[in-house]
């Protein structure tokens, strides 16, 4: 089979479109023949060995996961031993390192049935960055209905979700994002979109019921100022590439460990994690209408290259998607 394959960390030159092994299933596992799959910060992060830190968990020298590529949409091809409730040819969305191949291998309990509605292109724009604005807002916020919540990096991936996801749950939501994006966040139903070229959310005298910082480029005592007395501050990666870091984002979660002890506001970080159980929850959310995937651009899976390349350098609005 196809796939786009990385031996050595560094650019987007560093990928390959070549044949590999296609993968055989093992015990709780789904292969899936690949429809389309979408572009994340997570794959120039891992592309790029960035922060350098991370390459103690991901690989010294190299990536370990040699296939680039997180969400996915397809069918699947075949299961393996222990699986129940799908068989081939049943249409899949989710997460599984790999994803920018013409089949990937994903474990049971990180994928589930594609909405219905949505094109494969759409279904595969959702899994990693419409469950990290889930998490984020629900589980890690605790974002309740009248409460006022601010997207700083409201139109990326991950913001363009957590606007919806967070009107879908009664709030009154903040969008933070630039000139030309503006109008895209207020489409998605943001009740106020600040362009960060023009405002500065830190000091307009706002407070908020908790943040949602999905880019890392305030300090804490700049979020800290714009949070109400007992507010969530939720902190997040993603970003573009900016020439490379020994801890990047990580530098921000070091000082909420120490700061956060002493004060009443919630100082959190987001633990994405999927899961079969929040892919139906964004399943239903995208079969009744309240939420839609935004997507910029796509690209054939022989330039998946050029789609992280765009990703990490462009700012790109919402999300890219590879098509197989």
């Amino acid at each position: 089979m196809k796939a786009v394959v990385q031996d050595r960390y560094g650019s987007a030159d560093t990928l390959e479109f070549r044949d590999v092994d296609r993968p055989v299933p093992g015990a709780g596992e789904v292969l899936v023949r690949v429809r389309a799959a979408a572009v994340n910060a997570y794959d120039w992060h891992l592309m790029r060995g960035d922060p350098r830190i991370a390459r103690l968990v991901l690989g010294l020298r190299a990536p370990r996961a040699k296939i680039r590529g997180r969400d996915f949409a397809g069918l699947v091809e075949a299961v393996g031993h222990g699986v129940t409730g799908l068989r081939p040819g049943d249409e899949v969305y989710g997460e599984a390192d790999g994803a920018f191949a013409e089949y990937v291998c994903a474990r049971d309990g990180m994928l589930g049935p594609k909405p219905s509605g949505l094109t494969f292109e759409q279904a595969a724009a959702i899994p990693l960055a419409a469950n990290t604005a889930l998490i984020g807002l629900r589980d890690v916020a605790r974002l309740r209905a009248g409460q006022s919540v601010l997207v700083n990096g409201a139109s990326g991936g991950v913001g363009t979700f957590a606007v919806q996801l967070a009107k879908a749950y009664g709030a009154e939501v903040t969008g933070v994002c630039s000139t030309r994006n503006v109008d895209l966040v207020r489409s998605l139903g943001a009740d106020r979109v600040l362009d960060y070229t023009r405002e500065d959310f830190t000091r307009d005298g706002r407070c908020y019921d908790a943040v949602l910082d999905l880019v890392g480029n305030r300090s804490l005592g700049e979020f800290r100022r714009v949070l109400a007395p007992t507010g969530t501050l939720v902190l997040s990666g993603g970003g573009v590439y900016e020439g490379g870091s020994l801890i990047g984002p990580m530098g921000l979660f070091f000082k909420r460990r120490l700061v956060s002890p002493f004060v009443q506001q919630r100082l959190l970080e987001l633990p994405a994690k999927a899961s079969k159980q929040n892919l139906a929850v964004l399943r239903e959310f995208a079969e009744a209408g309240k939420i839609a995937p935004v997507i910029e651009r796509t690209y054939p899976l022989s330039e998946a290259a050029e789609a992280i390349r765009h990703l990490e350098v462009a700012h790109a609005r919402a999300k890219i998607v590879v098509t197989v």
